[in-house]
């Protein structure tokens, strides 16, 4: 049965405008007019300019706030408090339900294993409600929600496993190699990942893939494309994943298309239930939640492909897709500019120094968790820092740390022309600092991971 429910962004910003006193509001303090103001010459919502500014009931429906409040990870600043309802949980499981079908968890018996965060963060519980509406729905699911406690989920897997066909990890990339790494046996799982909150390499996919067996990442994992503010806008296919993979291996081919150096997340999502604008580079969407929205500027670099359109460059590169997916147009985010750190007037993104740390020479001794600074030494020499945090029992070797910089300035030159271009090359390669597993300092357990921190 389908929840999905069909949204034209103009009605709902009438109904919005009608029913949520923070909108009416807003809009009377921006000179807009409700039934006059096309609908694209609206001003833009954003935290600051919106959810921050109102009060918490004002923002919801005739001032009431719904039967749930999750909170936002704070990864920008300071928590936010969304409301949530079980109508916006039908309508995001269909992003879920996608995923599923790919994994045939209607015809297999699926042990759905959620290691998101629990609590009153946004992952865990939300992640838990929607995978119970697809039981509901028949899909052969039973869920354990194990969170981030990752001897907990190493302890319940094992008695569990061998009553279901299949075992579905959900959660943050680096943690789900974390529990990948600690744990053994996994092939005999057959094992499905669902992440979700950061972007990844496909070097990274097809490494976790091999550590857990999983012989098809392409039908075998998928990212989710979710915020705190709105649920899940989108979600990798078999058929974005395909895509992501050719291009992954032609970083040229990768910016034309995307224009940037790094790859982004690519995923499909359903213009029906979540309107996506692009405004300057970044992606604007509007959408029916707890919090209604209306062209809010979620500040996430990127862009959108329609479909015809993505197929046709493919082709036109040598690329027939054999993979399912939807007619649904594609959504590319590269996430936030805040993430990345600026050394002689080049970007340099996480995901560049994640490849390097992927590569086979590297992979067997390190988490793939680390910071990037930017220092300045005595002589005010600028230098790329990368603190690295090793695998346990890995000791900090200077030949370790030789091979880890070598890796990563391989990389950053490979696939960051702006790093090649603007750095010189004596400045080029990184100073590596090798840290021990759960470094307090830069890798303490039980928190969101930054990969940045701001200049010293």
């Amino acid at each position: 049965m389908a929840y999905s429910l069909t949204v034209d962004p103009v009605q709902l910003f009438h109904d919005v405008a009608d029913s949520v006193p923070a909108y009416r509001a807003f809009l009377a303090a921006h000179g807009a007019d409700p039934r006059g103001t096309p609908f694209h010459d609206l001003p833009l919502t954003t935290k600051d300019t919106y959810t921050r500014r109102y009060p918490l009931p004002d923002l919801c429906r005739g001032g009431v706030i719904g039967d749930m409040i999750a909170v936002s990870s704070g990864s920008t600043g300071e928590p936010s408090f969304w409301p949530r309802s079980a109508a916006d949980e039908r309508v995001i499981a269909d992003r879920f339900e996608e995923v599923f079908d790919t994994f045939e968890s209607r015809s297999r018996r699926t042990l759905a294993v959620v290691c998101f965060a629990l609590g009153t963060w946004v992952g865990g519980l939300f992640t838990l409600n929607c995978v119970r509406h697809l039981a509901e729905r028949g899909h052969r699911i039973t869920a354990i929600a194990p969170g981030t406690d990752k001897r907990e989920i190493l302890r319940v897997i094992p008695p569990l496993a061998p009553h279901f066909d299949q075992v579905v990890l959900l959660g943050y990339p680096p943690f789900l190699k974390d529990v990948i790494d600690a744990g053994s046996g996994w092939p005999a799982y057959n094992l499905k990942l669902v992440t979700a909150g950061e972007v990844f390499s496909e070097e990274w996919r097809t490494l976790v893939c091999e550590r857990a067996g999983i012989a098809d990442p392409v039908r075998s994992t998928a990212s989710l494309y979710g915020t705190a503010d709105a649920g899940v806008l989108g979600n990798e296919t078999p058929l974005s994943i395909e895509l992501r993979r050719f291009l992954s291996a032609r970083p040229d081919l990768a910016r034309s298309l995307f224009g940037e150096s790094r790859l982004p997340t690519l995923v499909q999502y359903d213009p029906g239930v979540r309107y996506f604008e692009e405004h300057e580079g970044t992606l604007v969407f509007t959408g029916d939640n707890g919090i209604p929205l209306i062209r809010y500027h979620i500040a996430d670099e990127g862009g959108l492909i329609p479909h015809t359109d993505m197929l046709t460059f493919a082709k036109s590169h040598g690329l027939t897709p054999s993979a399912p997916g939807p007619e649904h147009p594609f959504a590319y985010v590269f996430g936030r500019s805040h993430f990345t750190v600026s050394y002689y007037g080049a970007n340099i993104y996480p995901e560049n120094i994640a490849i390097g740390l992927e590569q086979p020479e590297i992979a067997g001794s390190v988490t793939g968790k680390f910071v990037m600074e930017v220092e300045e030494d005595p002589t005010h020499d600028r230098h790329l820092a990368i603190t690295i945090e090793l695998s346990p029992g890995t000791p900090p070797t200077p030949s370790l740390s030789s091979a880890a910089a070598t890796s990563i300035l391989t990389q950053l030159r490979r696939l960051n022309s702006e790093f090649t271009a603007y750095v010189p090359e004596p400045h080029q390669t990184p100073l590596i600092r090798l840290r021990e597993t759960a470094d307090p300092t830069y890798f303490p357990p039980g928190t969101k991971h930054r990969y940045t921190r701001p200049p010293r």
